[in-house]
């Protein structure tokens, strides 16, 4: 944090203020400190932001939107994409991170209530106390 005020910040003489010397300071200032992180970085893009991190050498993240992660290039180069069934139609599903012998299942997505009946049957229901759900519509 202090190598990122003294090279970049507009106030460097954030690097040795004692609000911030040590974590414990640093979380007993925690919304001062918020605050000047947020000042200090408001105006600039996501890039600017990376590099200004990187150059610090403070570990970080950047926060994909769903657009981006459609679009990754590793996903795609890496074939995590698969399309599984809908009522509405086919659409694009991710794999579950890891590797395995045997690709995991990416069965269709169930339909609203498609299986309502089965996982009633499945908790110890009985058919008159389904149809009895049904008709008071609690399903």
């Amino acid at each position: 944090m202090g190598q990122l005020l003294r090279d970049r910040a507009a106030a460097p003489e954030l690097a040795t203020d004692p609000r911030f010397a040590g974590n414990a300071n640093r979380v007993a200032e925690r919304d001062a400190l918020r605050q000047l992180i947020v000042d200090a970085f408001a105006a600039l893009t996501a890039p600017q932001v990376l590099d200004r991190l990187e150059s610090a050498k403070i570990a970080n993240a950047r926060v994909n939107t769903m657009h981006d992660v459609w679009e990754h290039p590793q996903l795609a180069a890496r074939g995590r994409w698969r399309e599984v069934g809908t009522s509405a139609g086919p659409v694009p599903a991710l794999l579950p991170p890891g590797s395995w012998d045997v690709e995991p299942r990416m069965d269709p997505v169930p339909a609203l209530g498609e299986h309502t009946e089965a996982v009633l049957v499945e908790l110890g229901y009985d058919a008159p106390e389904i149809h009895a759900l049904r008709t008071a519509g609690a399903i």
